[in-house]
């Protein structure tokens, strides 16, 4: 008989979150259209910090607005990491920018701040950072360097919800700051992302924007520009303020599965997250790197843990080096000028990391990876 499967990510959906959805099915319609939104909305901002939230249907529409919002169009630039899914870039293709890509720290594997200056030329203009599954970059680096330049944050946070950089909660660190809740997230609406930020310019433009160009109050279906339809349910809005006010126990939860992990891998030479002083990390994913010693990929650990029913996700290729950018000017010869990126690529891979883990799932997890190293 096959062993149970292990899946490498997954929700933790209570009958809190079945009520409030119920909820919004029976009543958020007529009058009540719009009550989940916004007291989803008024509590993420008040949990993250920022004067204004704006739920919209995924963290991409979040980073699209964002890049609209700072005016940033044809033939413009922004420094993204390599190391990110290609969400946290492809927006700059929809307005006719395009990505610098620049190297990740070695041991946060969050975007390295000289090697982001290096990137910056006279058409930059914003940079945007990745809060890598769950950690924090040196945000105090990347603000000097970001004023030194003049150029406005973009802060991607869709895996850091619940982190912390300073006491500072992750998504407050930038003149923008986004989020998803995909279903493979800590707190999750199916899909869905939010924009946050203290800047009313932005908001307002935000606002308009991802309401096909209408502004709020104004004389109905009157369009003033030609815009976009970014909007959340209000199901998934009922949802994520169910998550929402369990955040602090899903967040506990997620550490304690990586604590787990460190425990069940002492002795072997592989690489964890990292954890700065002053930060929080929420280990969205417990992602691991194989000393080259062993002289094996992590592909091969992979498929070695899918013999045994056991799900994992690779690491993130370096955004230079996938086809979507190959023909990109921008993306040759990354590999001499990102080496910590392309490094971590090869003999990195997501572990099983979903909020239903148990003690045991971890250590059988574990047992297989001795077993595939030894």
């Amino acid at each position: 008989m096959d062993k149970e499967k292990i899946y490498v990510s997954g929700p933790s959906i209570t009958q809190k979150e079945i009520d409030y959805v119920d909820d919004a099915v029976r009543h958020a319609w007529y009058g009540n259209a719009n009550i989940f939104h916004e007291k989803f909305e008024k509590a993420f901002a008040n949990y993250v910090g920022t004067k204004y939230a704006i739920a919209l249907p995924s963290c991409t529409s979040a980073i699209h607005l964002s890049v609209m919002a700072l005016g940033i169009g044809e033939g413009d630039e922004a420094v993204v990491p390599e190391t990110t899914w290609i969400a946290s870039s492809a927006p700059l293709k929809y307005v006719g920018a395009v990505p610098r890509f620049a190297d990740v720290d070695a041991r946060s594997w969050c975007i390295d701040p000289a090697s982001a200056e290096r990137q910056i030329t006279e058409r930059t203009k914003a940079i945007i950072t990745v809060d890598l599954y769950g950690n924090v970059p040196d945000m105090d680096a990347i603000d000097s360097l970001a004023e030194k330049y003049h150029l406005p944050i973009i802060e991607d946070a869709a895996e850091a919800m619940g982190a912390e950089y300073h006491g500072r909660k992750a998504g407050s660190l930038g003149k923008v700051g986004v989020f998803s809740f995909h279903g493979s997230k800590t707190m999750t609406t199916g899909e869905g992302g939010m924009l946050v930020t203290n800047d009313s310019d932005i908001y307002e433009r935000a606002l308009f924007l991802r309401d096909h160009g209408r502004k709020p109050g104004d004389v109905m279906f009157m369009n003033r520009e030609v815009a976009y339809k970014y909007k959340m349910s209000s199901m998934q809005a009922a949802l994520g303020l169910a998550q929402l006010e369990r955040i602090e126990e899903l967040v506990a939860r997620k550490r304690q599965i990586f604590r787990w992990y460190e425990k069940e891998l002492q002795g072997l030479d592989v690489t964890l997250n990292d954890e700065a002083e002053n930060t929080r990390n929420t280990y969205w994913m417990v992602s691991i790197i194989l000393d080259g010693k062993y002289g094996k990929t992590g592909e091969e650990l992979r498929q070695f843990l899918a013999k045994d029913n056991i799900d994992t996700r690779p690491f993130f290729h370096p955004l230079s080096s996938i086809p979507a950018y190959r023909e990109l000017g921008e993306a040759r010869g990354m590999a001499e000028q990102n080496p910590v990126s392309y490094a971590i690529a090869d003999y990195a891979i997501n572990l099983p990391s979903g909020l239903d883990m148990t003690e045991e799932k971890v250590e059988r997890v574990c047992n297989q990876i001795r077993e595939f190293l030894s």
